[in-house]
């Protein structure tokens, strides 16, 4: 009876599925919609908390209205307000507990959060609250540990209790990690094994460090000393250790096979949770040392999920599933024999969901749903239900309202029907608690992407297009593009369920706006986005690979193509980073150039091209050589494989194996494998398969009914081997072949025939002889029958006295003598074309502006098109200027827009024109009759530029231009605009003057101008629409009469050491001015030597020479159309230079050779006073050194104090401790070690290693027969300075 329950529960859930979707209400987008209460955020169930920080439980909510919390500590109502060390966070039900007023203790109570509001209430988990403990260890006295070598030893931790537990590990009186191996190992536990021990290990400074996470303290146990002794050794120092020393083995240490330390004896067990690390272990003793091996003796350790630690002793599986329960076996070997131990594993689960927690659910007035609490665990959990946190057995009953085992029914709800629902999974191992609400709501649907959204997408690449949605009852979406004409649902198109509209791969005509439709039951709601389709970024050009000398130049090259609408960014990349900041990297738009190439420069070079939408990139190595290399390693191509051998024969395959040939210096990298069919393609090699360089076997799949023979080629860096040998034939049996042709289409050459074609089988694919066809067509129509055909040798079928364009289904199925290939797929085709029989009617024309029109027509049926519909054609023509009636010549302009269009634009149309044009439709077979020819006029636009300006009759402030109207006038000349400003002699512009013309002038004469000045002129014609483009011209009015005919004056030389310098005048519009300069009395036709001046009034003559005279002038040059511009001569007298009689006092070397007399006599004179004053000792020297000062007394060299005032023994510093660096050592000062204050006690670091704790307990004198031999931990100066790199 309970499973006739269970499946009358199912088959009504999957009933429901098509009425009720979980949905989220949007909260922060939608204002004003009610909803239950919904927990955000919680401590986790098990909360371990700092006691030295304050106590923060949070629990935070969401609904509306918003909701209020109340809390209950160990299972009863909390009241928050009678505790004034509790606050609760403003809207919010977070916990603050003020601890510096409280005991933390009084708080580790076991907490749950209730978050309400009039529609439901939400319930958190239980939240256990525990401080965090970092207790001390316990004193004990450690006595030294003697052993004898070779023995196994357990040196034991045994830290503490903490919550959580510590983190262990050993270290020295230095603060170093000890070292482990594969011999001596920290087990899980924390204590510390030796396989066997030798005399190395004896030391007195084995400490245990405990590190507790929470609250970042580190304990240490007192130090440990152990000593190993050799068999020598023993006599001598048993007597000496026996009355306070545990001595371990007295027996021989002999080699002996492993035995196990831990787990003990033959077999034992453990427990673990999915999901959690399971970690075991095996420690052996014996000598040699034992090698520790795992298996699973119930099947494979899964591989990905397992880890060995600690050399090998201890198995890791992380992530622990049902299937890794079974029987794992540890095996320690040595030479002398091996030990077993067998763990058996149980794997247990705390509950886990299924299929995740169950989901909140909208529901309208009247609509059907289910809450679903599916959920797993060994044991199986028990699952119970509760309604607004309370037990659902003790809720109001609700017709409407089914509980069936994991899943609650909702039929028929009604308004105020919202609650929240409490699902409990519990087992022995632990639970899970979700909260789920029912909201009922009646909402009209309402669109939440952002409106007017523009996506952009690269061509060819998949186009997601949003429409989330929120409405009670859910709403439907539905998809239109542009002018709405049909839904989008079928191909290219997919619509998911969340609304979003896909386009698998998006094309340019997919662009364009998008309307998506959201509608229920109280109504529809429109948002429209716009997707544009930009072409991909492509590397054309890419940068090849360069072998370069050192110290040449390099240039790789990236040319790349991208969509103009993308902002491109060029990086380049050497070896994946970034490129070295040298100047002699010099990065252009579509290159790379490295200048004086070094070896570093050598590496992998990468050119990336990116825009905001896709990027593409391309590589190239850069190798670097010496211009002189050295003799290197000769490198070749790998002999040929030899020995050929086939093993394992099969229908279908065969295994090949072969012995590889000399690399040559160059390791294989893989075999091609090839083979030739001597029943088929005699004499033709075809590449089968290739393998690693690293194997020498290959299983090969064959064919039917073909005839094989192998041949391997080997690979390396250099080039692949020559073939090898080819091994003997293999023959495969004939069967039925495995496949049918590909690439089965059906179209028409003629309007009356259906051209079946297919891409037909290779010999390999025949699998048998006999190949032929079978070749199946109908009509797609109901209940039309299959015609059937057989072709051999040929690859088409052609039915003939088909209707005109008719769709037809096709089958074609390979047949040989061994039977017939696999069922074949239909494939769709269409009988022959012809062309279309009707012209687009009711087309119009709609002029946009001056050069843009836009012509609508109507869609022609579609059996009028009699064929696919390709597009439609626009003939259109220029008849003439509307200024000039004269007809144009001009030739029809046509223009194609594909696919099933209904307007289109022209664009480039000429202004004021008239226009004819007419429309066709076209399929695949040709054009359609054309629509009846219509026209219309394009408006007047802006003229063009005038054809001709110049300027004539120049003054001294006038001159007249003249002009000639436009050529292309787009309309009627309204008028003139001239303006026209000064250009000075640097070409900077002056002020504009302006001036209209009426549009039947063709001159006009311009007064009151600048004397000798150079102005610039621009004309434009207008039209109603506005003015054209102008034409320029320049010109210069004519000097003053007054002036100088020279542009040059003041003109003047003075002749120095470095030259004649000459400084002038220049008030000439000319920018070219340059010196010209000859000797006065040449002969000849020596030519001016030229000078060019670049805009400054004076230059320097450099290497005139002395003793002659030159003549210089001035030169101003303008255009090739104007005279030269010369100043006066002038005459320039150079000096001769007089001879110099040489200075021997101010010459270099002269000076040079006094410094090194005067250093020379120096050095002598220093010399001869010291030897004056050289001599023995005196006999007062004597005296003292025979009469010691009593009051000065020797350092003692052992401890560095002075004889007389030497302290005692007691104060001497610790060994590794600091003394002040004036060598004394005073008695304030530190140098206690860790054991000194509370015997480690109270020692706490940072996570660095750093101390915070306080240091306790009193200093405690040292005996002297401690010495330097002490096992104390160091003085707290190194500890903080020697940890810190450890924890």
């Amino acid at each position: 009876m309970m499973e006739r329950r269970r499946m009358d529960a199912a088959l009504l859930v999957l009933f429901l599925g098509h009425f009720a979707t979980a949905l989220e209400v949007p909260l922060d987008l939608l204002e004003g919609l009610p909803q239950p209460p919904t927990i955000t955020h919680q401590s986790p169930k098990d909360y371990i908390i700092d006691p030295r920080e304050n106590i923060i439980i949070h629990c935070e909510a969401k609904g509306k209205p918003h909701p209020s919390f109340s809390w209950t500590r160990n299972g009863t109502h909390f009241d928050i307000d009678q505790d004034p060390n509790v606050t609760m966070r403003p809207h919010s039900g977070t916990l603050v507990v003020d601890i510096s007023r409280a005991k933390v203790e009084n708080y580790e109570c076991v907490y749950q959060c209730t978050a309400r509001n009039k529609h439901g209430t939400a319930v958190s988990n239980n939240i256990v609250v525990q401080q965090s403990r970092s207790p001390l260890w316990s004193k004990e006295k450690i006595k030294p540990i003697v052993v004898r070598e070779g023995v196994s030893l357990v040196l034991p931790c045994r830290p503490p209790a903490g919550l959580p537990p510590p983190i262990i590990f050993w270290m020295d009186n230095y603060f170093q990690r000890l070292p482990q191996s594969s011999r001596v190992s920290q087990s899980l536990n924390g204590d510390l094994y030796f396989s066997n021990v030798l005399q190395e290990d004896s030391r007195n400074d084995y400490i245990c460090y405990a590190r507790f996470p929470y609250t970042q303290t580190i304990q240490q146990k007192q130090p440990i000393t152990v000593k190993v002794l050799s068999m020598d050794a023993i006599n001598d120092t048993v007597a000496a250790f026996y009355n306070d020393t545990d001595l371990f083995s007295e027996d021989p240490a002999d080699e002996r096979k492993p035995n196990f330390l831990i787990p003990s004896g033959p077999s034992s067990s453990k427990i673990v949770l999915r999901g959690q690390v399971l970690e075991m272990e095996c420690i052996a003793e014996g000598l040699p040392t034992p090698e520790i091996s795992w298996t699973k003796v119930s099947g494979d350790l899964p591989a990905k999920r397992t880890s060995f630690l600690h050399y090998d002793r201890t198995l890791r599986i992380v992530n622990v599933s049902e299937s890794d329960a079974g029987d794992y076996r540890c095996t320690a070997r040595n030479m002398l024999g091996s030990v077993h131990h067998t763990i058996h594993v149980t794997v247990k689960a705390a509950p886990y969901w299924i299929r995740g927690p169950p989901s909140n659910l909208v529901l309208a007035p009247g609509e059907n749903g289910s809450l679903t609490c599916r959920a797993s665990g060994t044991p199986k959990p028990s699952i119970t239900w509760a309604m607004n946190g309370i037990p659902i057995e003790n809720s109001p009953k609700d017709l409407s309202r089914k509980v069936e085992d994991d899943t609650i029914i909702f039929t028929d709800v009604q308004t105020g029907s919202s609650a929240v629902y409490q699902c409990n999974v519990s087992n022995d191992y632990g639970y899970l608690l979700s909260n789920a609400f029912v909201n009922v709501l009646s909402e009209p649907p309402r669109v939440l992407t952002q409106a007017n959204k523009v996506y952009q997408i690269i061509r060819s690449h998949q186009a997601l297009l949003d429409c989330a949605s929120f409405g009670s009852p859910i709403p439907k979406i539905t998809w239109f593009k542009d002018s709405r004409s049909s839904t989008l649902d079928g191909e290219p198109y997919i619509l998911h369920d969340n609304g979003t509209l896909e386009i698998p791969i998006a094309q340019a005509h997919n662009s364009g706006k998008y309307t998506c439709v959201a509608g229920n039951t109280l109504g529809i709601y429109e948002n429209h986005v716009y997707l544009e389709v930009k072409e991909p970024t492509r590397i054309l050009k890419q940068p090849d690979h360069k072998v370069v000398l050192r110290g040449r130049s390099v240039v790789f090259e990236c040319t790349v193509k991208h969509d103009p609408s993308l902002i491109p960014t060029m990086t380049w990349l050497k070896d994946d980073g970034e490129l070295p900041d040298d100047e002699r990297l010099i990065v252009d738009s579509d290159s790379l150039t490295i200048t004086d190439v070094t070896e570093n420069d050598a590496g992998e070079y990468t050119c990336i091209m990116n825009t905001t939408l896709d990027h593409d990139s391309a590589r190239a190595v850069l190798t670097v050589v010496e211009a002189m290399p050295t003799p290197a390693v000769v490198y070749e191509r790998p002999d040929p494989p030899t020995d050929l051998e086939l093993t394992d024969h099969k229908k279908r395959s065969v295994q090949l194996t072969w012995t590889p040939g000399d690399e040559h210096n160059s390791p294989i990298q893989k075999f091609l494998i090839q083979y030739e069919d001597s029943l088929h393609h005699r004499g033709h090699w075809h590449n089968l398969t290739e393998v690693p360089g690293t194997k020498t076997t290959a299983h090969l799949k064959l064919s039917p009914y073909v005839h094989y023979t192998f041949r391997v080629l080997a690979l390396n860096a250099v080039n692949f081997s020559r073939p090898s040998f080819p091994s003997r034939v293999f023959k495969t049996e004939p069967a039925a072949p495995d496949e049918n042709p590909t690439g089965v289409q059906g179209f028409g050459t003629e309007h009356d025939n259906l051209v079946i074609s297919w891409k037909p089988l290779s010999g390999l694919q025949s699998n048998g002889p006999g190949l032929h066809y079978k070749v199946m067509w109908r009509q797609k129509t109901a209940n039309s029958e299959w015609n059937t055909v057989t072709v051999a040798n040929n690859s088409k079928f052609v039915v003939s006295g088909t209707p005109t364009f008719v769709p037809y289904e096709l089958k074609v199925q390979a047949v040989n003598d061994y039977g017939e290939g696999p069922e074949p797929p239909i494939a769709h085709g269409h009988s022959g074309e012809d062309l279309p029989v009707a012209a687009p009617e009711n087309v119009q024309a709609m002029v946009l502006n001056s050069t843009l029109a836009e012509v609508h027509w109507d869609p022609v049926p579609s059996k009028l098109i009699r064929g696919h519909l390709k597009g439609f054609k626009v003939y259109y023509w220029r008849e003439h200027s509307l200024h000039n009636h004269n007809p144009h010549h001009v030739e029809n302009k046509i223009l194609t827009f594909s696919g099933n269009h209904s307007h289109g634009m022209l664009p480039g149309l000429h202004p004021f024109s008239l226009y004819s044009f007419n429309v066709r439709v076209f399929n695949g077979k040709g054009e359609g009759p054309h629509s009846p020819t219509q026209q219309f006029e394009t408006p007047e636009g802006v003229p063009g530029a005038p054809t001709s300006l110049q300027v004539t009759n120049f003054n001294l402030d006038s001159l007249t231009l003249e002009w000639s109207p436009p050529h292309v006038r787009n309309g009627r000349i309204t008028g003139y605009t001239l303006k026209y400003q000064p250009v000075n002699n640097s070409y900077e512009l002056g002020p504009v003057e302006e001036l209209a013309l009426a549009a039947n002038e063709t001159s006009v004469t311009l007064s009151n101008l600048k004397y000798s000045t150079r102005y610039k002129f621009y004309l434009n014609a207008k039209t109603v629409r506005g003015a054209g483009p102008a034409i320029s011209q320049e010109a210069v009015t004519i000097m003053d009469e007054v002036r100088p005919v020279s542009p040059f004056g003041n003109v003047s030389s003075s002749v120095g050491e470095d030259g004649a310098l000459i400084s002038w005048e220049y008030w000439g519009p000319e920018k070219n001015v340059y010196v010209e300069y000859i000797v006065e009395k040449s002969e000849g036709e020596e030519e001016w030597q030229k000078e060019l001046v670049n805009g400054s009034q004076n230059i320097m003559l450099k290497g005139l020479k002395g003793g002659l005279s030159y003549r210089v002038r001035l030169v101003a040059k303008g255009h090739h159309d104007q005279p030269l511009h010369r100043s006066e001569e002038l005459l320039v007298t150079v000096p001769a230079v007089a001879s110099r009689q040489v200075d021997i006092a101010t010459q270099g070397w002269f000076i040079g050779l006094m410094c090194a007399i005067a250093l020379l006599i120096l050095i002598l004179l220093i010399i001869c006073f010291i030897q004056r004053n050289k001599g023995g000792k005196y006999p007062v020297k004597e005296k003292e050194d025979a009469h010691t000062d009593p009051e000065f007394q020797p350092m003692k060299d052992d401890d560095c104090t002075f004889g007389e005032y030497s302290d005692n023994e007691d104060h001497k510093p610790l060994k590794g401790s600091r003394t002040p660096s004036n060598g004394t050592v005073k008695r304030g000062d530190s140098d206690d070690s860790l054991v000194d204050y509370g015997e480690g006690g109270d020692g706490q670091f940072n996570e660095d290693g750093s101390f915070i704790g306080q240091y306790s307990g009193k200093s405690v004198s040292r005996d002297t027969a401690e010495g330097h031999e002490s096992s104390e931990a160091p003085s707290p100066i190194n500890a903080m300075n020697s940890l810190n790199s450890f924890v």
